[in-house]
């Protein structure tokens, strides 16, 4: 081998050697896309069944916005409308369900029920005063927040609310449900975004005659509003107080969520 070739061998392994320190270190590898989703309406929402064990084992692609709006895992009692009494709510089962069905994703939960609030003031500057909270400027407010900070799409809305409107309410529901959906979608200006109502407890209805007509207000929601679904809210049992649902059964109603919203995000 001659003393040219090796220097030229020299010269070609010293310039593949700086031409790799000169390129750029490789790409850190991306988080997997964020999808989010808003749990608005009232206490059935919020959570009230006791806390267990389970209910605090997280999921690791499954995230949620804290009471100090921070973003970490996912765990109950995801709500603090009233925190003396906040418990398990369909939120968590209903984001674990979803994570599972979207192995390639983040699924990141934004809580915004307010307990014993009216559809009525789940409107801009509505005031909820048992909890001085205003529902629907927070909801909006928490959502754009979780939006700037953390990134990702808003990709459903699961609702739960009507009792507090069973009484002197129930004939205006639909029409204000449908406003709502149509505010939301034009706020986050998402026209199709995916909105899921659950019935009323059927345990809750039985002696409620306005819980009915509320109900059936929520099941003709699909024939009215393009992209939207209802859950049903049948073989569901109270934790004792003829209101709130049980532990077992709020998270089988966060199933309920999952498997509609799958439906209505699958296209």
């Amino acid at each position: 081998m001659t003393r040219r070739f090796l220097l030229l061998s020299l010269a070609s392994a010293t310039a593949i050697f700086l031409a790799g320190c000169a390129a750029e270190p490789p790409a850190a590898p991306s988080e997997p896309p964020l999808h989010l989703y808003l749990l608005a309406g009232q206490s059935n929402m919020a959570g009230r069944g006791p806390v267990g064990d389970a209910d605090s084992e997280t999921h690791p692609r499954l995230l949620a916005l804290k009471l100090d709006h921070g973003w970490g895992p996912a765990s109950d009692p995801l709500h603090w409308d009233k925190p003396a009494i906040v418990g398990v709510g369909p939120g968590l089962a209903f984001g674990k369900a979803m994570a599972e069905r979207s192995p390639g994703v983040r699924i990141g939960l934004i809580p915004a029920a307010v307990g014993g609030s009216s559809i009525r003031v789940w409107v801009p500057g509505g005031v909820h005063e048992q909890t001085n909270s205003r529902p629907w400027d927070d909801a909006v407010s928490r959502t754009f927040r979780v939006l700037a900070l953390q990134g990702g799409e808003l990709k459903g809305v699961i609702w739960h609310q009507g009792e507090s409107d069973a009484k002197d309410f129930s004939e205006q529901y639909g029409g204000a449900l449908a406003d709502l959906i149509e505010r939301m979608r034009h706020e986050f200006e998402a026209p199709d975004l995916p909105f899921v109502a659950a019935k009323l407890s059927s345990f809750w209805v039985e002696s409620r005659p306005g819980g009915k007509t509320i109900n059936e207000a929520i099941a003709k929601l699909p024939e009215t509003v393009p992209l939207t679904a209802y859950v049903s809210g049948e073989g569901f049992e109270h934790k004792g107080d003829d209101v709130h649902l049980d532990s077992a059964s709020a998270r089988e109603l966060g199933r309920r969520y999952a498997e509609a919203m799958s439906g209505l995000t699958a296209n």
